[in-house]
């Protein structure tokens, strides 16, 4: 089972890029725990549209395998981090730039991941419950 310790260095795995942010990160709120993992997912959903608006395809491939783990074997905090603090930020249109929308991140998803996306869609647009059915 992934905990939240695990969750972020296993993104960073997937993306290196991300490693010095991270680092900085743990840094800042070495004397402040818990950290703040929400936070800090934010940040890394940054560097994703900035992955996106680069086209690192291959980066962003490994990246969503990843995000599917979190799905499938993270704990319920993981679980519910992947969904409300990943991809619900790749979700919001504040976090793009020209050039990157929420949908270039579709073809990325993985079935779980895939499945949750709609979740929050569905959420945002027509008030759904986001509960796991």
């Amino acid at each position: 089972m992934i905990d939240a310790s695990r969750m972020i260095p296993l993104l960073v795995e997937a993306s290196p890029a991300f490693a010095g942010t991270w680092e900085e990160f743990q840094a800042e709120y070495a004397d402040d725990p818990p950290i703040p993992y929400y936070i800090a997912l934010g940040s890394f959903a940054r560097h994703l549209c900035d992955l996106l608006a680069t086209d690192d395809h291959a980066t962003l491939r490994r990246v969503f395998t990843v995000v599917e783990r979190l799905h499938l074997e993270g704990d319920s905090f993981v679980q519910e981090a992947a969904t409300v603090g990943l991809l619900e930020d790749l979700q919001n249109a504040n976090m793009h730039r020209p050039g990157t929308s929420p949908d270039r991140f579709e073809p990325f998803l993985l079935p779980e991941s895939a499945r949750w996306w709609k979740k929050l869609r569905g959420f945002w647009r027509e008030g759904r419950p986001l509960a796991d059915d």
